[in-house]
């Protein structure tokens, strides 16, 4: 009686299948297959959000094992082999049963698992060496296919009409950063925003995002980004402040992201509340700077390339201009990395840090975020997310990067 809201082509979920297992030969070599676990990787191999596991054998038909909700994963994914399961002792014989045994050595997504759940499943099947196979996983995420493209670049021109043009006409100097965040909402929602942000770092949470007006974008932040922010309340550390009024002569920085379809993208709009000619020369010349650090560091980044020399670019250019003490945050608030990989989750690899040596490819999606703390002023910069294509990264969320002026 019911149909799929949606469903992922079987043609690319086969293409996904065939890049893990050729990601996998190199990441768990001798392993036989891998045991997916989070219900987002789930997703990503399947096209349904299943409660259970997946078993990806290196030959064989996928096998999706599933704890709650068989019905929906039955209209939503185009896999043939989905069976209801128990228990983690049960696997090997549902594996067997419809041809594709486990072998001695399996590759499991180690970060899907508690603790106590990876002392259970090592419990339960003792029998058999368990190696970790996440990087396969990442690496195959990280190469977006066309597929996945043409709905980050949907969400991108959503994202950018709705920071860029729709919420300066709503927003006014006095507001309070709370209901800046409402105001956000609201036009997000108009415009297709599915609501739910993902992220993969253990502990992250994202809600909306930032909404930063004036000194919040320096405000001691535990968040793993740039931007300070009061947020809500110390146990909710996001969003917007009630008791934080959006003042005349102070910058607004709106770091938020969007999704549609499950696929997000990241952007940060600046504000300035008052005339264009009333932004003070250190505010102009730092916001500058970081439109052409990530213009630069976009041109750069082709295939071959590595996020490592992304970074030290940055860094360089940094210190030759006289932004490294601000740069990526003031004080505390200074991260080292000047991005991240998105798609299914906001901070995917590759981070664009050292350290992180493998070439990009084209099809990568990468979100870069210069931004520069300014001392009892706030925070500028940029954040656009972007496609990694032969002649360099193309921006999907617009192509105007300056300050917007409210007055």
């Amino acid at each position: 009686m019911f149909e799929s809201l949606a469903q992922i082509p079987v043609e690319e979920l086969q293409r996904r299948h065939d890049a893990c297992r050729k990601h996998l030969e190199s990441v768990a070599p001798g392993a036989g297959g891998l045991l997916i676990f989070s219900r987002l990787n789930i997703y990503y191999m399947t096209g349904t959000m299943g409660q259970g596991v997946l078993w990806l054998p290196m030959q064989g038909k996928p096998v999706l094992m599933i704890r709650k909700g068989i019905e929906r994963a039955r209209l939503e994914s185009g896999l043939g082999n989905i069976v209801p399961f128990k228990s983690y002792s049960d696997m090997p014989g549902i594996a067997a049963e419809v041809g594709c045994p486990f072998p001695k050595r399996i590759a499991a997504i180690m970060s899907g698992l508690t603790w106590n759940l990876g002392m259970l499943l090592q419990a339960k099947l003792g029998d058999y060496e368990f190696v970790a196979g996440d990087h396969a996983l990442t690496l195959t995420r990280a190469v977006k296919s066309e597929w996945e493209l043409r709905t980050m670049r949907l969400c991108g021109e959503r994202h950018h009409c709705s920071l860029f043009e729709l919420i300066p006409r709503r927003i006014r100097p006095g507001m309070t950063e709370r209901e800046i965040s409402h105001v956000c909402w609201q036009v997000f929602f108009e415009n297709g925003h599915q609501g739910l942000l993902r992220m993969q770092a253990h502990g992250e949470e994202a809600f909306l995002g930032h909404v930063s007006a004036g000194d919040s974008g320096n405000y001691p932040s535990s968040f793993n980004g740039p931007l300070g922010v009061r947020g809500e309340h110390p146990a909710i550390p996001l969003m917007g402040y009630a008791g934080k009024a959006w003042n005349a002569g102070e910058p607004l920085a709106l770091d938020i992201g969007f999704v549609v379809d499950g696929y997000q993208t990241d952007k940060t709009q600046v504000y300035w509340a008052g005339a264009e000619s009333s932004i003070p020369d250190n505010v102009r010349r730092a916001h500058g700077f970081c439109i052409e650090i990530q213009n630069s560091v976009a041109a750069m980044a082709k295939p071959g390339v590595t996020p490592e020399e992304l970074y030290l670019f940055s860094q360089s250019e940094a210190e030759k201009h006289g932004f490294a003490e601000g740069f990526m945050g003031l004080g505390d608030n200074k991260v080292p990395f000047l991005g991240h990989g998105i798609g299914l989750n906001i901070d995917e690899y590759p981070a664009i840090a050292r350290k992180f040596t493998q070439p990009l490819e084209a099809g990568m999606a990468l979100a870069l975020e210069p931004k520069v703390g300014i001392e009892g002023v706030g925070m500028v910069g940029v954040e656009n997310t972007f496609e990694v294509t032969d002649s360099g990264a193309k921006s999907i969320t617009g192509d105007d990067f300056s300050i917007v002026c409210v007055e």
